[in-house]
């Protein structure tokens, strides 16, 4: 069987796992979370896009969805890891101890791990073809990162016990059984796609409200929309939603 390895698609999802690979060592040498930051952004437009071109050129194929959550691994889980791993190490003293980067900080480690099995479980589970069950890995990615950029630009500082309880409960976010709506859209017509325009209009009044915090904002409301379409769905016996 031939294998095509450099393909459109593919090379965009290179270029998605060049960017994390990159955020990565500008994260661990230089601790530049703001470069860091607007890598992973461009990581995040190539994941989009390689899925994009794939099915616009018919160049879908078993080795791109493979190399794509092995480029998300890195974008989506490594470098974010990186980011809240600084983040743990430059918080102040905590109340509970001294040595912010002693081996509770290992804890941010559990991005990875979830990044890892969400990447895996999504690879399998054919009922997240039109939605999510647990946060997309690109999404936690950036909601770290963005903690990460407000961080260096002075906007937020998280204490110790924040930053760790952020890495967890992000890590299981990834993995939970919440189902999340995917911004896959069914024709450009309003009908069938009423909450992905409600979200996208949401999200720009969002972005243009609070600027620099924007983008964990809009990470949370995606999260909390999902969970009441989960509870509306539930009340209405209505099963999977669109």
């Amino acid at each position: 069987m031939k294998i095509k390895l450099f393909t459109i698609p593919n090379l965009l999802t290179l270029s998605n796992l060049l960017c994390g690979m990159i955020a990565t060592v500008a994260i661990l040498t230089d601790g530049d979370l703001h470069l860091a930051f607007w890598l992973l952004v461009l990581a995040a437009v190539f994941d989009f896009f390689d899925g994009f071109t794939a099915r616009l050129l018919h160049q879908s194929s078993p080795i791109g969805l493979q190399l794509d959550s092995l480029a998300d691994m890195v974008s989506s889980g490594v470098a974010p890891t990186a980011v809240m791993l600084t983040l743990a190490w430059q918080a102040g003293s905590s109340w509970w101890t001294a040595d912010t980067g002693g081996p509770w900080s290992w804890i941010v480690l559990l991005l990875a791990v979830g990044t890892a099995l969400r990447l895996a479980k999504f690879n399998i589970d054919d009922t997240q073809r039109t939605e999510f069950c647990g946060l997309p890995s690109p999404a936690a990615g950036l909601f770290c990162a963005s903690l990460g950029l407000l961080h260096a630009e002075g906007m937020l500082s998280l204490p110790y016990e924040a930053v760790l309880l952020a890495a967890a409960a992000t890590a299981w976010l990834m993995i939970s059984p919440i189902r999340m709506f995917a911004l896959k859209f069914h024709g450009f017509g309003w009908k069938g796609n009423e909450l992905r325009y409600g979200f996208i209009i949401a999200a720009v009044v969002t972005a243009v409200l609070l600027r620099g915090y924007a983008v964990p904002a809009i990470i949370v409301l995606y999260i909390l929309v999902s969970l009441v379409r989960g509870l509306a769905c539930r009340t209405k016996g209505c099963g999977k939603a669109e």
